[in-house]
């Protein structure tokens, strides 16, 4: 027997539940299927519980100066299983929000993995759904490295296992997540070595960030080693780790690997052949605008997708989506111009828009201008230690359009928010001159440049 729905969403992550809650909203009947946790990546093992980590490294980083400040503290050891314990409990009593918000919106959850049998019709287990309308969001996961002794490391999702805390880890990767690993472990006292197979961390973002938390990453401490060329892991002694390059050296007295290479598309084992679907070289569900593939009602939102994987975006494309299907809003669409996003480094990255790079590439090298200034916080004016703070805004034309603003330092991750609003709106560099500074704030610095 075959239970027919209005809409079936396979993956229970921040998209495949806000579509699905959308749509019920509607009075489409829905059902969602999903075969781990609710929350998927985000709730699970990314966003949430990493920030929470960065908040721990944030509090050790004030910690740090508080005798600046006049404070004196006695004791302010670390204790990390006690801090997974307060992490894992808040996780678990979102996964129960996530099932009481499906069940009070009127979605059927299914647990369990989902096979197409048809381009209207999936099985999970001894149960057949079907469907006019089939999204899916199945999101993504670490990619494996491809090494002789790889298993002896763990992925980022692995991160989140760890019952204690590694004393020497060495983090394998230059993206925005092995960059947020090792400030946190830095942040939390770990001897932390990185790894990168090029010579930058945060390819695609804006040069300044790259060069800026690069530069004070090593200046903390950590110990960022360029161009590495991997052979193999190989154990030592006292259950210790070594890394083998192919110029035959090793990295040496490693407690603890954890790779952040990337992340490949969770779009295996879904049967897609079966509906017609037939994702790219990499596994990713390619769609147009509207978030169709290229069969006739189903459609992917999310990192499976392999555009702009944030959480927020696969909540908006999903919600747009629901309600061009069963809202009656016949032209609701993402639109992935301009879209912010934050790196928890140490210091923290705010970013929309275009990079300088970028922008020259579309409107012409000198079609672009550049203001940027450096500068110390006045949370910094006391303190022996000081991190920068650097905002930039990169404009073009006549009017000169704000098409970039990227920040680094603290209070970065905030302040983005707004001016990704007055960005997405078209605002001109007089637009942020006419408005009034907040002072003493680090905000204000973008609305004063010169």
């Amino acid at each position: 027997m075959t239970t027919h729905f209005d809409f079936l969403v396979i993956g229970g992550g921040s998209g495949g539940i806000a579509g699905a809650r959308r749509a019920a909203q509607y009075g489409a009947r829905t059902a969602l299927v999903e075969a781990q946790q609710l929350g998927g990546t985000c709730v699970n093992v990314g966003c949430v519980p990493k920030k929470i980590m960065w908040n721990a490294a944030h509090l050790a980083d004030a910690l740090a100066i508080a005798d600046d400040y006049g404070f004196s503290l006695a004791d302010t050891a670390f204790n990390w299983a006690s801090l997974k314990d307060a992490r894992d409990a808040f996780v678990s009593r979102l996964n129960g929000i996530y099932q009481r918000n499906l069940e009070s919106s009127g979605v059927s959850l299914y647990t369990g993995w989902a096979q197409f049998e048809s381009a209207s019709r999936v099985r999970i287990g001894d149960t057949c759904l079907s469907a006019d309308h089939i999204l899916i969001a199945t999101g993504g996961r670490p990619m494996a490295l491809q090494i002789p002794g790889a298993e002896m490391a763990i992925t980022s999702d692995g991160f989140f296992s760890l019952s204690q805390q590694p004393r020497r880890p060495l983090i394998i990767g230059a993206g925005y997540i092995a960059t947020e690993l090792a400030g946190v472990f830095n942040a939390l006292g770990s001897e932390v070595t990185m790894a990168l197979r090029k010579d930058i961390l945060l390819r695609g973002f804006d040069t300044m960030l790259q060069e800026t938390v690069m530069d004070e990453m090593q200046s903390a401490g950590i110990n960022i080693l360029s161009c590495v060329q991997m052979e193999a892991i190989v154990p030592q002694e006292n259950n210790l780790l070594a890394v083998r390059r192919h110029d035959g050296e090793e990295i040496r007295g490693i407690d603890c690997i954890i790779t952040a290479i990337g992340r490949d598309p969770a779009s295996d084992g879904l049967g897609l052949d079966t509906a017609g679907i037939k994702p790219d070289d990499a596994g990713y569900l390619r769609t147009d605008e509207w978030q169709n593939t290229a069969v006739p009602g189903i459609y992917a939102v999310g990192d499976v997708t392999g555009r702009q994987a944030l959480t927020p975006v696969a909540i908006a494309a999903a919600r747009r989506l629901s309600d061009r299907l069963f809202g009656g809003q016949a032209q609701a669409r993402l639109d992935y111009q301009n879209i912010p996003s934050v790196v928890f480094s140490h210091p923290p990255i705010g970013t929309v828009g275009l990079t300088e790079d970028e922008a020259r590439e579309t409107y012409g090298h000198d079609n672009v201008k550049i203001y940027q200034n450096r500068f110390t916080d006045l949370y910094y004016s006391v303190a022996r230690h000081r991190l920068p703070t650097i905002v930039k805004l990169v404009v073009t034309g006549a009017q000169e359009k704000v098409v970039g603003c990227h920040v680094i330092g603290r209070g970065a991750d905030e302040m983005i928010q707004g001016f990704a609003v007055a960005i997405k709106m078209g605002a001109t560099k007089a637009d942020l001159d006419n408005t009034v500074a907040i002072h003493p704030t680090a905000a204000e610095e973008l609305v004063t440049l010169r």
